[in-house]
C-alpha cells in the first residue's frame, strides 16, 4: 500500500480494536468497542469494516460465516508511514525535527527516554568508521 487513503476517527477506533484483538467478527469488534465506551449499531461497525476493507486496511475471508476480520496493516507499519509523511510534509523528509519536538514536548517517560538513548548509542556504534557488519 504505497499511498494509503486516510482514516476517519471512527475507522481508526475500529482498526485499534483489531490490532488489540488480532481478529474478530463484527459482533466481537462491536462488543470491544462498547467496552471502550463506543456504542454503535452492529450495522455501523459492519459499514466501518467494509470501508476499511476497501481502503486496504482490513481483510476478511468472504467464505467464512460469520466473516472474521483482521488488520491488513500493523500499527507499527501505519505509524512509520504516517511519520514518514509528516517528515516529508513538514520537515523536508528529515525525521529528527519530529523526534526532537516529541522529546521537547515531554511526550516520553523516563524509561522511554532511556530506551531511546540505548537505540541511539547502538546506532552510533554500528555507524562507526571502519566497522563492518
Amino acid at each position: 500500500m504505497a499511498n494509503p487513503p486516510g482514516l476517519s476517527d471512527s475507522e481508526r477506533e475500529v482498526l485499534k480494536v483489531l490490532w488489540d484483538l488480532g481478529a474478530g467478527t463484527v459482533r466481537e469488534i462491536n462488543a470491544e468497542l462498547a467496552r471502550r465506551g463506543r456504542r454503535w449499531a452492529y450495522t455501523t461497525v459492519a459499514t466501518l469494516l467494509n470501508r476499511l476493507g476497501s481502503k486496504g486496511y482490513v481483510a476478511s475471508d468472504p467464505s467464512a460465516v460469520p466473516h472474521v476480520y483482521r488488520a491488513s496493516v500493523s500499527r507499527d507499519d501505519l505509524l512509520e508511514r504516517r511519520l514518514r509523511d509528516a517528515a516529508d510534509e513538514l520537515c523536508d523528509g528529515r525525521a529528527a525535527p519530529l523526534v526532537l519536538a516529541l522529546v521537547q514536548g515531554g511526550r516520553f517517560s523516563a524509561d522511554e527516554l532511556e530506551r531511546l538513548r540505548r537505540l541511539i548509542d547502538s546506532k552510533r556504534r554500528d555507524d562507526e568508521p571502519g566497522k563492518t557488519s
